[in-house]
């Protein structure tokens, strides 16, 4: 299991004082919200603010572009220092082109989909994607509630990348991750964990990170 601890929940003041508590406590992993305020009514981080802290860690810059159109900020994130580049399959006309031009580009590519969004969405594009996010939350907000429908969509997905033979493509949840629902989530094929207020409202860091690894791994 991987924890990717979402910024979104972290003090946005010091941010580069955060990155170096995570990378110190043994994250690896760390998730960006990139809000436009359209596809999302709430607006967060750029790629000016990924670019200024990327000189500072070491970590796997997992970037979440929840924005319209996101094809047109590929080639800016990539320049910023973003290594995972997800986009939902809401927000783009050709997913399979943004997809390719992700990898194209040199980023592994994601691909995120909303509660709502059906796992067909997926039929054409399962070869592109590096990883797909399965979002536990409507996006747009941290500190959501948990949607246990997520557990037969992860399961369901698990299924579905198997049989195509994507064994390596990773799933990721994101919304609501928190101690309790950590097992079930990895038990159901989740590989990728991304938690905010769960994870940065519970100091120290490395203490937290071993309690949702310890969690992944209770039968």
């Amino acid at each position: 299991m991987i924890l990717s601890p979402s910024l979104l929940s972290a003090d946005c003041g010091r941010l580069a004082w955060t990155l170096a508590e995570l990378e110190s406590a043994g994250v690896k992993w760390v998730h960006w919200d990139i809000m436009d305020g359209r596809f999302v009514p709430n607006m967060t981080f750029g790629q000016h603010v990924v670019r200024g802290l990327r000189p500072v860690s070491k970590l796997f810059f997992d970037v979440h572009l929840m924005i319209e159109e996101p094809e047109r900020y590929l080639a800016d994130f990539r320049d910023a220092g973003a290594q995972m580049l997800v986009v939902h399959a809401e927000a783009t006309r050709h997913l399979q082109r943004t997809l390719a031009e992700i990898r194209r580009l040199g980023m592994r590519a994601g691909v995120a989909l909303n509660p709502a969004t059906p796992l067909t969405a997926l039929d054409y594009v399962m070869d592109d994607a590096d990883m797909v996010l399965i979002m536990s939350v409507n996006p747009g907000f941290g500190g959501q509630t948990f949607l246990p429908s997520t557990f037969a969509k992860v399961s369901a997905l698990r299924r579905k990348l198997d049989a195509a033979g994507r064994q390596d493509c990773l799933i990721q949840v994101d919304g609501g991750v928190n101690l309790e629902n950590a097992g079930p989530l990895v038990r159901a094929g989740a590989g990728v964990l991304v938690s905010g207020s769960a994870f940065f409202g519970h100091p120290p860091y490395r203490e937290r990170l071993e309690s949702f690894i310890k969690n992944s791994f209770v039968v």
